[in-house]
C-alpha cells in the first residue's frame, strides 16, 4: 500500500497521455505529452506550438495553456497519495480497497473528461476558418482525435495513447490491491 500511494506522486514528472499526430509533410511526427499540470511538446521542441498553428487554420481552438484541470489534478494526486498512506498505516483491508476503487473512479471520470475535452475541441471549429471541409453528406467536417487508438484526419494520422504516467498509476493500484489481498490472506 505504501508502495502504491508513493507510485502516484511520479504523476508530477511522468506524461498521463500522448498524441502523435503523422503526416507525409512531417518526416518526424508532431507530438503532444499531457500532464497532470499541463502540456508539453512531445516528439520535438514546438512540438505544441507548431500543432496550434496547424489546427488554426480548420477553426480549432488554441490548446490550453491554464485549464481548470490543470490545476485540481495535482491537489487529486496529492490527496490520493496521502489518503493511501493514511490507509497503509492503519493497516485496515477495507481502506486499501476503497482506496483502489477511487482510483478507479478518479480514473475513469479523468478519462471522461477527456473525452470532452477532445469532442469540444473537435467539433466547435471557428467558422471563419481559413480552412473548411465538408463531409460526404455537406456538413462541416469534425477533427476529433480519439481518446485511445488510431484515427486518421485528413492528411494526418493521429495516434493517442497512454504514457508512461498512466502504467505507473495502473501499477501503484495493482501494489494497492495486492495489499487488499495479501492482508486478507494474513487474517487466516
Amino acid at each position: 500500500m505504501y508502495i502504491g500511494s508513493a507510485l502516484i506522486l511520479s504523476l508530477f514528472i511522468l506524461p498521463l497521455w500522448n498524441i502523435t499526430l503523422e503526416a507525409p509533410q512531417y518526416p518526424e511526427p508532431l507530438g503532444l505529452d499531457i500532464h497532470i499540470n499541463g502540456l508539453q511538446d512531445g516528439n520535438n521542441p514546438n512540438d505544441v506550438k507548431n500543432i496550434d498553428l496547424l489546427n488554426h487554420y480548420i477553426g480549432m481552438k488554441n490548446l490550453p495553456k491554464d485549464m481548470l484541470e490543470f490545476d485540481i489534478f495535482p491537489i487529486v494526486i496529492i490527496v490520493m497519495s496521502l489518503l493511501g498512506f493514511i490507509a497503509a498505516l492503519t493497516g485496515k483491508r477495507k481502506l486499501f480497497l476503497t482506496w483502489v476503487i477511487l482510483m478507479i473512479i478518479l480514473g475513469t471520470a479523468g478519462i471522461y473528461d477527456f473525452y470532452i475535452w477532445l469532442y469540444d475541441y473537435g467539433h466547435n471549429l471557428d467558422p471563419n476558418a481559413i480552412l473548411k471541409f465538408l463531409d460526404e453528406n455537406g456538413n462541416p467536417m469534425a477533427y476529433q482525435p480519439p481518446v485511445i487508438g488510431t484515427k486518421k484526419l485528413l492528411n494526418f494520422t493521429v495516434h493517442s495513447y497512454p504514457a508512461s504516467g498512466a502504467f505507473v498509476l495502473a501499477l501503484s493500484m495493482i501494489f494497492a490491491f495486492w495489499a487488499y489481498i495479501k492482508a486478507g490472506k494474513e487474517k487466516e
